[in-house]
């Protein structure tokens, strides 16, 4: 049996450290330019040096995006584009273009070439077209089963290696190449552009009766017909184990810190637990359904895998994600008490020793860059890569210069925060929602 990798996106930075030091064995991350998510924060030059030089530094692999659907008037660009790669040394570029691929294998032949499942692979013989090209691996098509992806590892050579998309959104076109948005927006979807009008509301109108919205469902006025569940096959390790699949993919270029933390530690405990002992993995099952339940997402479906979908894998009467936490930040620097040291805090004097901090002994200084608001007095949960989740009351808040605060409104200012629970570097802190 092979022992797949766990794959995980990183919008920017901070969510490939949080990858990282949560699980992944490999973290795919995108150029400002050539790939599929233009709208996501993704990597400049120095960012994606020093991302990549982090994970290595942590045994961790990392895989470039170049797999836009390319146009001539893109061509020279992504041949510059592929020279400063070459000097970067990612592991990897997943490309779905022929003309790209040529570029990759003649510009920098000693990285890897990654075949996207916007190439439509679906059959085995597509799979020996590009071993025999030199790609050493293919993202499989959404759409293949269980029994198919059986069949391609059974008849590719041993060496090329299977990837496929096992957690994460799923799109209404055919792996991926849709033109909705280019027909309503001009944004093209397959140059990185999508506007994602498959989560839009949509109605019938007949002719000549304009303006006069009829029922696409029995008793609705009006439906998102082509908005998908969300794929999760975390009740499924071992056929994704036995189908012989190299690589268990995340989708997710446009998410938090708390989507990825939560969707690496909890795949990451269950692929270790289902390759040591089965028993344990069926053993431990509750444990990831309530897990991956933590992170934003819509309803789940297991897409292709078990056969063609049937309609209860759309929802018709939302658009909307479940949100059962909200992502406060992530803990950078922690001390004991950094207001009763020499610590300056951004200013040339510290903080007046007059400011009523709580005891040194009772609590955790941690600094953040806060995401979302959260106040004095409030319960919120340092969730940790070893699969714990510590409930810890904040105690006290702090701007970088020590003033003291009742509450953190402004998303991304830099404060310090004071725990009575255990935090260390890289927890990701969050607050649970209350539903009525």
């Amino acid at each position: 049996m092979r022992h797949p990798e766990l794959l995980v996106p990183a919008s920017c930075l901070e969510v490939l450290k949080t990858a990282v030091i949560f699980g992944a064995d490999a973290v795919y991350i995108g150029g400002e330019v050539y790939g599929l998510r233009a709208k996501a924060k993704n990597f400049t030059m120095s960012q994606m040096a020093e991302g990549i030089a982090f994970a290595h530094e942590h045994g961790v692999k990392v895989y470039v995006t170049a797999n836009i659907l390319a146009h001539n008037r893109d061509l020279e660009g992504i041949e510059s584009y592929f020279r400063e790669l070459k000097e970067l040394r990612p592991d990897a570029l997943i490309i779905a273009d022929p003309g790209v691929f040529m570029l990759a294998k003649r510009i920098c032949p000693e990285i890897e070439r990654h075949i996207s499942t916007q190439a439509n692979n679906t059959n085995y013989e597509t799979c020996r077209f590009w071993w025999e090209q030199g790609a050493k691996r293919i993202v499989s098509a959404r759409e293949l089963s269980l029994p198919e992806l059986k069949e391609l590892r059974a008849k590719i050579p041993a060496q090329m290696e299977i990837e496929t998309f096992v957690h994460g959104a799923m799109c209404i076109s055919y792996s991926g190449r849709c033109l909705l948005s280019n027909y309503f927006t001009g944004r093209d979807a397959n140059q990185g552009a999508c506007t994602h009008p498959c989560r839009w509301k949509y109605a019938v109108v007949e002719e000549t009766r304009p303006g006069e919205y009829l029922p696409v469902e029995e008793n609705e006025r009006g439906t998102y017909i082509f908005n998908s569940k969300d794929l999760c096959m975390i009740e499924h390790i071992p056929d994704l184990l036995d189908a012989g699949i190299d690589s268990f993919k995340i989708e997710g270029r446009m998410k938090t810190a708390l989507y990825v933390a939560t969707v690496a530690r909890t795949y990451r405990k269950a692929m270790d637990d289902c390759l040591k002992d089965r028993a344990l993995y069926e053993q431990n099952l509750p444990w990831y359904r309530e897990q991956i339940s933590n992170c934003t997402y819509r309803q789940f479906t297991t897409g292709f895998f078990y056969g063609k979908p049937d309609h209860e894998s759309q929802i018709y009467d939302s658009n909307t994600y479940i949100k059962e936490y909200t992502y406060l930040g992530i803990v950078g620097n922690v001390q004991e008490n950094p207001f009763q040291d020499d610590l300056t805090l951004g200013q040339t004097d510290p903080p007046s020793e007059a400011c009523d901090f709580p005891s040194a002994d009772a609590c955790r200084w941690v600094q953040v860059e806060q995401r979302n608001k959260f106040s004095v007095g409030e319960t919120i949960e340092v969730m940790k890569p070893d699969g714990r989740n510590i409930e810890t009351p904040v105690l006290g808040i702090r701007d970088e210069a020590g003033g003291e605060m009742e509450s953190a409104p402004h998303p991304q200012q830099r404060l310090w925060v004071a725990l009575a629970g255990e935090a260390e570097e890289y927890d990701v802190l969050r607050r649970k929602e209350k539903w009525e």
